[in-house]
């Protein structure tokens, strides 16, 4: 009989995201709308405004780690895994939950992929807050800052699209469903 309580305490904790995961996932969250605001903003400075160099040296800074932080949050999703689902969540939802999480993934990493392309097809790097640069490679293919940029801001709000459908999931789970799975990516004691 002792053995139940451990087999329901490990089915608990494998039933919730592990406390990086949670940090690394609300971290980005915050990174990501902040870039979004701080790029809808700038594209509309004039080369009169104060910010006019500002605001994009923040956000190709802010970019290049949202990109590390990217490719960590992949690492560890890979050799932490992820939790089980919760049971009485029918197959169909699993599956677009998990069709939401790829293309999440995927856009984030075409933003930051088109997002360098734009920066870097005059040949220069990208200076990441005085720290350290990102060599650039130059120009690839021919007009490659205008098509890069019309994709990073398509891109972009596909993202926030995306984003505001996966809060709104999550939200229904919670208020609705009355289930835990919002509760599932919130931190939590060992």
């Amino acid at each position: 009989m002792q053995a139940e309580p451990q087999n329901n305490a490990v089915m608990a904790k494998t039933l919730r995201y592990n406390n990086l995961s949670v940090s690394l996932h609300w971290l980005m969250a915050l990174v990501v709308f902040g870039l979004f605001a701080l790029g809808f903003w700038m594209v509309d400075l004039t080369y009169y405004s104060s910010w006019y160099k500002t605001a994009p040296y923040w956000h190709k800074s802010v970019g290049i780690l949202l990109a590390a932080l990217l490719l960590l949050r992949l690492f560890w999703r890979f050799k932490a895994g992820k939790p089980a689902a919760l049971p009485h969540q029918n197959r169909r939802l699993q599956q677009m939950a998990a069709l939401v999480h790829l293309l999440l993934y995927l856009l984030l990493l075409a933003i930051v992929l088109t997002g360098y392309l734009i920066s870097t097809a005059d040949g220069r790097g990208i200076e990441v807050f005085s720290w350290f640069e990102v060599p650039g490679m130059g120009e690839l293919f021919a007009e490659q800052a205008d098509i890069a940029g019309a994709l990073h801001k398509w891109f972009a709000y596909v993202l926030m699209a995306l984003v505001v459908l996966h809060a709104a999931g999550a939200l229904k789970h919670h208020f609705v469903d009355k289930d835990t799975t919002l509760k599932r990516m919130w931190w939590h004691k060992n």
